[in-house]
């Protein structure tokens, strides 16, 4: 990753940070070229410092949106279903 597509990524994040709630879909569609595994990895540890930080909010919120945009890009595995992992709800079917 090169240090102007970082900064790239840190100028979206700051951008969805100050978004009006809701719109975050919003902003994230108007920088497509931008949506890709680095962003995710970035927010991740954007994520991580503001939670050492005591930004807690900031934390979760940038944990959601990576995992969401990580779901959307194909890089977050799907659990299945949790009636699988419970043998005894199965076999009362």
């Amino acid at each position: 990753m090169t240090e102007q597509r970082e900064q790239l990524y840190f100028n979206l994040i700051d951008e969805l940070l100050k978004c009006p709630n809701g719109q975050e879909p919003v902003v994230l569609e108007s920088h497509p070229e931008l949506m890709d595994s680095g962003l995710v990895e970035t927010m991740l540890q954007v994520a991580t410092m503001f939670a050492h930080e005591g930004n807690q909010d900031g934390a979760k919120f940038l944990f959601f949106v990576g995992r969401e945009l990580a779901k959307e890009l194909g890089l977050y595995p799907e659990v299945p279903n949790t009636e699988v992992a419970n043998p005894e709800a199965a076999n009362k079917e």
